[in-house]
């Protein structure tokens, strides 16, 4: 069984994820600083090389005004 951060579902969730950030003009240094993370924190997540659990997918869902059920 492969990891589930390597999934096709995990993928999609993660494109979701950039969309969003696109759709309402953020970078993702902007995105950092609502979070109060470093940019290389949103990097790595888009990039596929950290995982998200959902409360981090609730934070973003509030950033980028999107119902949670978008990204699943």
């Amino acid at each position: 069984m492969t990891k589930s951060i390597y999934s096709k579902k995990y993928k999609n969730t993660i494109e979701k994820l950039k969309q969003a950030r696109f759709e309402i003009g953020l970078k993702q240094e902007d995105v950092a600083k609502k979070l109060k993370k470093p940019q290389s924190y949103i990097s790595k997540i888009e990039r596929g090389e950290r995982r998200i659990d959902i409360a981090e997918l609730q934070e973003f869902s509030r950033i980028y005004k999107k119902n949670i059920n978008y990204f699943v």
